[in-house]
């Protein structure tokens, strides 16, 4: 049984990203925990934890927050009723991170789904802040669902790679899961430099065609080419739905999504992305 972390603010896009995912796993016998956090901004120190009980802020705010997680249930089990899934609630007085890494640990999630609201300033790139900081800071997959987003079944999905990680059998299990859970073509992306590959990168390449069947994956070569404008080219003539990466940190993910030249120049992100962590 998937167990799949649902962090929600109860706005607009995150409800997209939980529509998103339990009609992805409708087929799934999957746990989802919709989780949501209450920390209140404290300016001074008489507004301190300990204070907050005297103002009935920290009753009120958790009272919105449980109300909150429980109409989201409730909707939920009206619009998409599926006997393959359970959804449990936790509502915490926590920063959103620290609560996410704990309950990652505690209920042994496999999957944590955000919705996003795409590059809306210097600080919020392609994803959100929460979203940016969930990717660098969490160790469990990260799939993030542009706020617009209508369901699609994943049928050709976008793989782009610098051949610059050592796949790891943990990484290929995640991907081999999906592909054979909802039998998409996997398209393999690299952009090979003037000097061609290097024997790491060539041995990385072998690992991954050794994964998957010829019926799978396919792999594409591009000579020389702007690493964005080869994604933004390949998703919109390809049909691409779906796109999958490996977050391996001071190397081709962290410079392509995380650079601030990124806004600059135009990456659109307007399909649902999975982000693997290699650390």
């Amino acid at each position: 049984m998937k167990k799949i972390l649902l962090p929600t603010d109860f706005s607009d896009n995150s409800w997209n990203a939980i529509k998103y995912t339990v009609q992805l796993f409708k087929n799934e016998e999957c746990t989802f925990c919709l989780l949501n956090t209450y920390n209140p901004i404290i300016y001074h120190l008489e507004y301190a934890p300990d204070n907050y009980g005297q103002y009935g802020l920290l009753d009120a705010l958790r009272q919105t927050s449980k109300e909150g997680l429980e109409t989201i249930k409730e909707k939920i089990l009206k619009d998409f009723s599926n006997t393959k899934h359970t959804i449990v609630c936790d509502s915490s007085f926590n920063a959103l991170i620290p609560q996410i890494q704990e309950t990652i640990i505690k209920e042994e999630i496999d999957l944590i789904v955000m919705g996003t609201t795409g590059a809306t300033g210097v600080k919020e790139v392609l994803f959100g802040t929460n979203t940016i900081h969930t990717i660098q800071n969490v160790k469990c997959p990260v799939l993030a669902v542009p706020e617009n987003f209508d369901f699609e079944q994943p049928k050709e999905v976008l793989f782009p790679t610098d051949y610059m990680v050592s796949y790891k059998s943990n990484h290929l299990k995640t991907i081999q899961g999906l592909v054979k859970l909802f039998s998409f073509r996997l398209n393999v992306l690299h952009i090979r430099s003037e000097l061609g590959m290097s024997e790491i990168q060539e041995s990385n390449k072998k690992i991954l065609e050794m994964a998957f069947q010829r019926s799978e994956a396919i792999f594409y070569d591009r000579e020389n080419e702007n690493i964005v404008n080869a994604i933004n080219d390949f998703q919109k003539n390809g049909r691409i739905n779906f796109l999958i990466m490996l977050n391996n940190k001071h190397s081709f993910f962290e410079n392509l999504f995380f650079k601030p030249v990124i806004n600059q120049i135009g990456f659109h992100l307007n399909i649902p992305f999975l982000v693997i962590p290699t650390r």
